[in-house]
């Protein structure tokens, strides 16, 4: 059985059931289902809890989901912060991408595949990830 981590992105979706992408989010996780455990770490929670008022909410999401919560290990850690330096040295200007490396890293470090709808800074900054994409 396979680890999946599951992208904030993908969680996203599948509350907007209205959403662009909830179709293909509901319906790659239910291809994946049987044969895989899917998980997510605090940085995604925390991602996720943006759009809601209380914790109850977002708990009932990831509880509804079945979603099972791993810590990031300090490894993983330790990787993200170096890849976002090589991110910044290479003249990566957008600020708000710290959480992906955190993410990206996460896999690495545990051998998790990966579902999400973003491809650039993963399969550059972490090319031993495992990407499900879209297409």
């Amino acid at each position: 059985m396979a680890i999946i981590l599951v992208d904030s992105c993908v969680i996203t979706d599948l509350a907007d059931p209205g959403g662009d992408w909830y179709e293909w989010s509901a319906a790659t996780l239910e291809g994946l289902d049987a044969d895989n455990v899917f998980v997510i770490n605090q940085i995604i929670y925390s991602e996720c809890s943006i759009g809601y008022e209380t914790i109850e909410e977002v708990e009932r999401l990831i509880t509804g989901l079945a979603f099972q919560y791993r810590d990031v290990p300090r490894e993983a850690l330790f990787l993200a912060g170096k890849a976002f330096v090589k991110y910044r040295r290479g003249r990566g200007l957008k600020s708000n991408v710290l959480p992906d490396f955190f993410i990206g890293a996460h896999a690495a470090v545990e051998d998790f595949r990966l579902l999400t709808r973003d491809k650039g800074r993963f399969s550059t900054y972490f090319p031993t990830v495992e990407l499900i994409l879209p297409g």
